[in-house]
C-alpha cells in the first residue's frame, strides 16, 4: 500500500545550495515540521554563496550592492560574524574592524564566506531540531519527473541515478546560457566567471549593457590594464600600465544612460509594509474583473508612502500618472550628459550617506519593484506591456544601487579616456563574426546607420529571463507538468489590434487573447501550475530565471526570504 506524505512524514529535495537554498532551509527549520527529511543537491563545492558571491561570479575586486542593515535575518548578523573572521582574511579584503559599520558594503567573496558560515550554523540547528539533513556536493540534477499517481517527484542525476521525494524546491539561482562563447573567438556571453576576463588586450572592448553586470566586467578589465591612484585632494585617477595601449572600454546601452548610485537606505525592504496580503489581493481582483491594476499598485505602494515620507516631492508629482511620472524623471536623465548626471548623483548619494538620510522617492521605487513581483501574475496583459515599456526601465536604472567605490572607479576611467558610453537604441544588433569578435549595428545621432567592429565583446545585459523552452528540465515540459506563463488581455479589442505586430499574443482555448511572458506559470506560493491552472502540490520554483514573467523584478536576498517563507507556509498546510 502506498504511503502518503503527511505533515509528519515529508521527504523534501532542494536543488541548489546558494542563497535561495540557504533561506529555504532556514524557513523549513523555523517551521518545525515533524519528521522532516531534506536533501540538498549542490553542483559546486560551496554552500550559501551561490554564483554572485563565489568565484563563479566574483573576484576580489567585486563588491555587494547591499549593506549589512539590508540583509534579512540569518543565524548571525554580519556585525557579529565579522568579529570572528581571521585577521589574514580581513587584511586580504582590507577590512578594518575599528571602522566597520552596518551600512558598509562588503567584497562579494567575503560576503559569500558569511553566507557559507550561516549555512553551517543552519546545518547544526537542523540536527538539534530533529531535521534529517543530507547534502550532496558536486551533484547535478539533469531532469525532473513528476509522478502524480504515486504522489512523488523524481530527480534524475547526471550519473543516471533516480531519487524520489514528496516535494521539490528548485533553487538553482542564476543561469547564464552560452550561445557563442567558445565558438566565436573574443565573444563572451556573460562576464562570469570573471577570472576569464583577466586578459591584457591592445584594442577596444565592446560591453553590451551599462549597469551592474557591465560594472563587474569593467572592474576586472581595468585592473588588468592599469592602476588607480588617489590624488592629494582625494580624487581617484586611473593610469594605463602601457601608455601606448589601444585598450579602452565602450559601454553600449539602449538609451545611453548610466545606472543610479547607491545612497543611504534606512531599512531592509522586508522592514516595510510594502506587500499586499492575500486578502487585499482577493478584494482588489474582485473589484477589477479578476485583475490587479498597475495604476492602483503605483498609487497605493509608491505615491501614498511618498506623501508620508517626502511631502515636498509628493506635491510635485501627486497629479501625475505612472507614465507622466516616468517621463518627468527620465526627461532630466535624457537631457543631461550621462557622465555629468552620474557625477552629480554620485555627489548627492555621498551626501545622503554622510547625513544618513535617504532619497525617499528612490528608496520607495525600490520597494515598489519588490512589491510588484507578487501581484504581477494578476496584471492584465496591457498593464504588463505598460510596465515593461515605461516603469521597468526607470526602476532598472534607479535601483541598480551602484556602490560608491564602483561609481568612483567608473568616473576615474571616464576621466582618463578609457571608458565611454554609446546609445545604440532598441533596434541595435550584435553580429558575431566567424573569424572572431563582433560587428555592432546601430543607429547613431542624426539617424546615421553605424557598423562598428570589435575584436572582444562581452554581453553584460544582466540575468536574462529565460523563455519557457529554455528551462533545462525536459521532463517537466514533455509531460505537461509546467506551463508557459501568460497574462490575459482585459480589452480584447486591444489584443486584436496588436496581434499582427506582437508575436507573443495568442488566442486561448477559451477564445480570449493572452500575452506570453517569460518562463513558467506559478501561483502565489511558488507552486508550478499546468496549462489549466491546476496547481502541483509537489513542485515549487524560486529560481528567478525560470519565473521572470510572473516575477518581472526581484530583489536578491529579500526575494529569497519572501519566497522561502511562502513555500514553507504552503508546506505546513499540505
Amino acid at each position: 500500500m502506498k504511503k502518503n506524505a503527511t505533515p509528519e512524514n515529508k521527504q523534501l529535495a532542494i536543488i541548489g545550495g546558494g542563497p535561495s537554498g540557504l533561506f529555504m532551509l532556514k524557513k523549513l527549520i523555523d517551521a518545525s515540521l515533524p519528521d522532516l527529511s531534506i536533501h540538498i543537491f549542490e553542483k559546486g563545492d560551496q554552500l550559501g554563496a551561490g554564483m554572485p558571491y563565489s568565484v563563479q561570479g566574483a573576484n576580489e575586486e567585486h563588491v555587494t550592492n547591499v549593506s549589512a542593515n539590508e540583509i534579512p535575518e540569518l543565524e548571525q548578523t554580519i556585525g557579529e560574524w565579522i568579529k570572528t573572521v581571521h585577521p589574514h582574511t580581513l587584511a586580504r579584503f582590507q577590512i578594518d574592524l575599528e571602522r566597520f559599520h552596518e551600512y558598509r558594503v562588503l567584497p562579494r567573496l567575503l560576503f559569500g564566506q558569511y553566507l557559507s558560515e550561516q549555512f553551517r550554523r543552519l546545518e547544526k540547528r537542523a540536527v538539534m531540531s530533529g531535521v534529517a539533513l543530507k547534502i550532496s556536493f558536486g551533484c547535478e540534477v539533469v531532469d525532473v519527473l513528476d509522478r502524480p499517481a504515486d504522489e512523488k517527484v523524481s530527480l534524475v542525476l547526471a550519473d543516471g541515478k533516480i531519487l524520489n521525494y514528496d516535494h521539490l524546491v528548485l533553487c538553482t539561482g542564476h543561469l547564464w546560457p552560452k550561445h557563442y562563447e567558445g565558438k566565436i573567438p573574443g565573444y563572451y556571453d556573460s562576464p562570469y566567471p570573471p577570472a576569464k576576463l583577466m586578459l591584457v588586450l591592445d584594442h577596444p572592448v565592446a560591453i553590451r549593457g551599462a549597469s551592474l553586470t557591465a560594472i563587474d566586467a569593467m572592474r576586472t578589465l581595468a585592473r588588468q590594464h592599469g592602476n588607480y591612484q588617489r590624488s592629494a585632494e582625494g580624487a581617484l585617477t586611473y593610469t594605463l600600465n602601457q601608455p601606448s595601449s589601444q585598450f579602452r572600454m565602450v559601454l553600449h546601452s539602449r538609451e545611453g544612460l548610466l545606472p543610479g548610485v547607491r545612497f543611504h537606505l534606512e531599512e531592509s525592504i522586508l522592514g516595510r509594509d510594502s506587500l499586499f496580503d492575500a486578502d487585499e489581493i482577493r478584494m482588489i481582483r474582485a473589484a477589477h474583473e479578476g485583475f490587479v491594476p498597475l495604476d492602483l499598485v503605483f498609487e497605493e505602494k509608491f505615491k501614498k508612502p511618498l506623501a508620508a515620507q517626502d511631502p515636498a516631492f509628493y506635491e510635485k508629482i501627486k497629479g501625475l500618472s505612472m507614465e507622466a511620472f516616468v517621463d518627468r524623471v527620465m526627461e532630466l536623465r535624457e537631457r543631461l550628459d550621462a557622465f555629468q548626471l552620474f557625477r552629480s548623483e554620485f555627489k548627492e548619494a555621498a551626501q545622503s550617506i554622510k547625513r544618513k538620510q535617504s532619497i525617499y522617492w528612490k528608496e520607495l521605487l525600490c520597494g515598489l519593484s519588490y512589491t510588484l513581483n507578487y501581484p504581477a501574475k494578476y496584471f492584465s496583459a496591457e498593464d504588463m506591456l505598460r510596465f515593461k515599456r515605461k516603469l521597468m526601465p526607470l526602476i532598472s536604472l534607479v535601483i541598480a544601487f551602484v556602490p560608491q567605490s564602483s561609481a568612483e572607479e567608473l568616473l576615474a576611467l571616464h576621466d582618463s579616456g578609457i571608458l565611454e558610453l554609446v546609445a545604440v537604441g532598441a533596434e541595435s544588433e550584435v553580429q558575431p563574426l566567424e573569424d572572431g569578435g563582433i560587428a555592432y549595428h546601430y543607429t547613431g545621432e542624426n539617424d546615421e546607420t553605424k557598423v562598428v567592429t570589435y575584436q572582444t565583446f562581452i554581453d553584460c545585459i544582466g540575468q536574462p529571463h529565460l523563455s519557457f523552452d529554455a528551462i533545462p528540465y525536459p521532463g517537466l515540459k514533455t509531460h505537461g507538468t509546467i506551463a508557459p506563463a501568460k497574462l490575459q488581455f482585459r480589452a480584447q479589442e486591444i489584443a486584436k489590434d496588436m496581434l499582427d505586430e506582437n508575436q507573443d499574443i495568442e488566442i486561448g482555448h477559451d477564445g480570449n487573447y493572452y500575452l506570453r511572458v517569460p518562463g513558467l506559470a506559478i501561483n502565489d506560493y511558488f507552486q508550478v501550475v499546468d496549462r489549466y491552472l491546476a496547481l502541483n502540490p509537489r513542485i515549487y520554483v524560486m529560481a528567478v530565471p525560470f519565473i521572470g514573467g510572473y516575477n518581472p523584478d526581484y530583489s536578491g536576498l529579500d526575494f529569497c526570504e519572501t519566497a522561502a517563507s511562502k513555500i514553507a507556509q504552503s508546506l505546513m498546510g499540505s
